[in-house]
């Protein structure tokens, strides 16, 4: 049986490959707790310095595998222990000093759609669509989507996502600033890996702090945030990438950086 999420590492890229393609990447228990190793691996590996979430077939993810809720005697229960697995790979990709990258083919539906809000670039092929997808079946949301969508996209579109499950096409996810860019559909994994190895090979340390302070941002006062700033900063200064970089300038010399 091929595995349900694969992973795949080069210089300091780990690329993600959801890989269950005959059912839209449907996210089974099965396929959540073998995120959750993959995640778990990434995690625990110093050299990663981005991470590229990429899928097989023609969706990205239609979100949960309803055929499974339907089997279970408690299926609330179920539910629950499967959002909770879910969301240790959601916290440990939000954790990494890694920038994450997503590239979205075809439907990204519930949890689907929560991983390419979580993200910190997304990439859409032009045939790719976005739809919170729960309230269509009775349900609420998980995978980070009633966090993120406000932050995103704002409280007004996230609630209209929500409470109508509208269809987003790629061209108007990325006038909401859900996606960072579209691309054609047959360069869409190319291109995904591309900006990963751009960030991989970029200053690792720096995109963590500037991912802490995103995250922390929306519920600092300006005060806080002005002197969580400054921290950051002076701490972003301490590291080897950015003394290198400012020598690199000052003599006129290409910038590399190590992730250090």
């Amino acid at each position: 049986m091929a595995e349900l999420v694969t992973l795949a590492t080069d210089a300091g890229l780990a690329i993600i490959t959801l890989n269950r393609p005959e059912a839209g990447n449907a996210m089974s228990m099965d396929l959540i707790l073998t995120l959750g190793n993959v995640t778990e691996r990434i995690a625990a590996d110093e050299s990663v310095r981005a991470v590229v979430i990429l899928a097989e077939g023609r969706n990205f993810c239609v979100g949960g595998d309803i055929s499974a809720f339907a089997s279970e005697k408690e299926p609330d229960r179920f539910i629950s222990a499967l959002a909770d697995a879910l969301h240790e790979s959601v916290r440990r990709l939000a954790a990494l000093e890694a920038p994450v990258i997503i590239g979205v083919q075809g439907a990204a539906a519930g949890a689907g759609l929560s991983l390419a809000a979580g993200a910190d670039l997304v990439l859409a092929g032009e045939g790719a669509s976005f739809t919170m997808a729960y309230t269509a079946i009775g349900l609420t949301g998980d995978g980070g989507a009633t966090w993120y969508l406000p932050r995103v996209i704002g409280l007004r579109r996230a609630q209209e996502l929500a409470f109508t499950n509208r269809r987003l096409s790629a061209g108007e996810a990325l006038e909401w600033g859900l996606v960072t860019r579209v691309v054609a559909d047959d360069v869409l994994r190319d291109e995904t890996i591309a900006l990963g190895r751009r960030m991989a090979a970029g200053p690792t340390r720096a995109y963590g702090g500037v991912k802490r302070l995103f995250m922390a941002g929306a519920g600092a006062s300006l005060g806080d945030q002005l002197d969580a700033e400054a921290r950051a900063i002076g701490a972003a200064m301490r590291t080897r990438d950015a003394q290198g970089a400012a020598k690199a300038f000052l003599e006129r010399r290409k910038i590399e950086f190590e992730g250090e």
